[in-house]
């Protein structure tokens, strides 16, 4: 075998959405790219806000001197304070640009982070239904992931359900909020309930906690809806994020990390990550892209557009019979698959030529993701395939 046998085994298990984007392919050769409706990927179509384009042409027209050399491996020190900026003011904590770090995007943050705290067999609380990548990235450092389920109803957070999954050997709780593929936002009261039941088990075991908040999408809410900052909460708290999402920058890669303030030696744990950013290759977050985020954010996309494509599709899937928590948060529906099979759901809806991503993917069998940051007109196209699709099950 030319590659490892573990990488051939992570391929196989992470492979459905790459398996998707390939019939997404050969269905649009067959029948036309305006016949396909593919749910598959978390790529957004809009595009950044105009403030990024102005900015973009203002640094292009008036280049800083040096702007494309190397920099301190934390980033710029005013990107680092402007992101703190706003931290401090959703925590009402003192976040100093000396707690963040830049990053190439959300993903580097996590391995960043995981490397920087993971001894050889520590364990890592995963939420189910959780961004399969999680299982990779703690594989990655030696990490042990341990899956624990939301509540079935409505996918929030089970307290006690995380609490008896922690072990003298568990080091960290991931969690997403607003949630990939759940799109539901965890209340403060749930994060306040977290941050007290960790701090009971810190004191019993003897040993640090962190919870690892991943928030790509922290600011895509709708109905009025406010995404709870996790610092308040939880001391032993870092918060990984990227601009892929709130300013549609998914290809640029930029990022960062934060650390509560009010972490036990947040000194030492950055000292630690700032050299682990390094050691692991990411080395820097893209220089353009610091310059550019350091103004941007208070920035957002038109979060109007993914709202009206969510009640789109959930007024559709309702009423034909789909069950489906509603979000609140992010650009995902996460229905219950009308069969037990989730994955002989996806193949029936792929003779619809709706392309979806099957519960499993995500540790969640008897569900399916559906992406709806795609554009509007292929989701109304999309409609009558769904009623027919519903029709064929028995749901309409």
């Amino acid at each position: 075998m030319a590659i490892a046998t573990k990488i051939a085994g992570h391929i196989e298990r992470a492979s459905w959405i790459r398996k998707m984007f390939e019939e997404g392919e050969r269905l649009r050769q067959q029948y036309g790219a305006d016949k396909v409706y593919d749910f598959t990927l978390g790529n957004p179509d809009v595009e950044p806000p105009p403030a990024f384009e102005e900015e973009f042409r203002r640094l292009a027209l008036n280049p800083i001197p040096g702007m494309h050399r190397y920099m301190n491996n934390a980033g710029y020190d005013e990107t680092r304070a402007a992101v703190a900026e706003v931290l401090a003011e959703a925590s009402g904590l003192p976040v100093r640009g000396t707690h963040v770090i830049m990053t190439c995007g959300a993903g580097g943050a996590l391995n960043v982070v995981l490397k920087t705290i993971l001894n050889p067999g520590e364990e890592v609380i995963i939420l189910t239904p959780f961004f399969v990548e999680y299982k990779f990235y703690i594989d990655n450092h030696g990490g042990v992931p341990v899956e624990v389920w939301t509540d079935r109803a409505t996918f929030q957070l089970d307290i006690p359900a995380i609490e008896a999954a922690i072990t003298p050997k568990t080091r960290a709780v991931i969690i997403c909020s607003p949630n990939n593929p759940t799109g539901v936002i965890y209340p403060a009261e749930s994060l306040r309930l977290l941050g007290e039941m960790l701090k009971r088990k810190e004191k019993e075991l003897g040993r640090q906690i962190y919870v690892i908040s991943d928030e790509p999408y922290a600011r895509i809410a709708y109905d009025g809806k406010h995404v709870p900052n996790i610092f308040p909460h939880v001391d032993n708290a870092v918060i990984v994020t990227s601009h892929s999402k709130d300013l549609a920058l998914p290809g640029e890669r930029i990022g960062y990390l934060a650390a509560n303030p009010r972490m036990a030696e947040v000194e030492q744990f950055i000292e630690g990550a700032v050299f682990s950013n390094r050691v692991l290759g990411f080395v820097n977050a893209p220089a353009l892209m610091q310059r550019l985020v350091a103004k941007l954010q208070r920035e957002s996309v038109n979060i109007a557009l993914y709202q009206e494509r969510r009640d789109l599709l959930c007024d559709c899937l309702t009423s034909l019979g789909f069950s489906l928590v509603k979000p609140d948060g992010a650009f995902y529906l996460f229905p219950r698959s009308p069969l037990p099979d989730d994955v002989e759901f996806v193949r029936i809806a792929q003779r619809h030529n709706i392309l979806l991503v099957p519960g499993a993917g995500f540790g969640a069998p008897g569900y399916f993701r559906i992406a709806y940051c795609v554009e509007r007109g292929m989701i109304e196209r999309s409609l009558p395939a769904w009623s027919a699709l519903a029709q064929e099950l028995g749901l309409k």
